[in-house]
């Protein structure tokens, strides 16, 4: 099993190079990487989609959509924010499971090391914890939305 943040660099690298497929073979493991696909078939190489595609009337940003469904505002630099951003490229949760509240929401009091939402990628659930005391601010995606590396999450007023 290929660990996540070989997968992390490798995505980084294709990002970075602007390339659609990467493809390494060793004796022990191969991986195919495409960008630009929505589908994974079981079996079948590991597909990403790193372009979140904008539904009309809202600008196509890193940021996306608020929580509420209006375009989101970008993050402000003087209101001293800061962000909690996706540390991988997968499908973003705001709850445990669809018939859950959210783990938080704006105006939530966030800790450090507190889950704030999780990212799904190949398959593995992962929980995205908050490295900030503070109140979240604003919420920058919205449940089901596909996230890519580095992409903010959450804007957090610090504590």
């Amino acid at each position: 099993m290929i660990d996540i943040r070989r997968l992390k660099e490798l995505v980084k690298l294709m990002v970075e190079n602007d390339l659609t497929e990467l493809d390494l073979r060793d004796q022990e493991e191969k991986v195919t990487v495409k960008r630009g696909v929505n589908e994974v078939a079981s079996g079948a190489p590991i597909y990403l989609n790193p372009g979140v595609t904008a539904a009309p009337g809202f600008a196509q940003s890193p940021a996306g959509a608020s929580d509420n469904g209006t375009p989101a505002a970008a993050p402000a630099a003087a209101e001293d924010l800061v962000a909690i951003e996706s540390p991988m490229v997968g499908t973003f949760y705001s709850s445990p499971n669809p018939d859950s509240d959210p783990f938080i929401s704006s105006g939530s009091n966030v800790s450090s090391g507190d889950v704030v939402c999780i990212v799904e990628a190949m398959k593995v659930f992962n929980e995205i914890k908050s490295e900030v005391d503070g109140v979240i601010d604003r919420v920058l995606v919205k449940s089901g939305d596909a996230v890519e590396f580095g992409q903010p999450l959450f804007m957090v007023k610090p504590a």
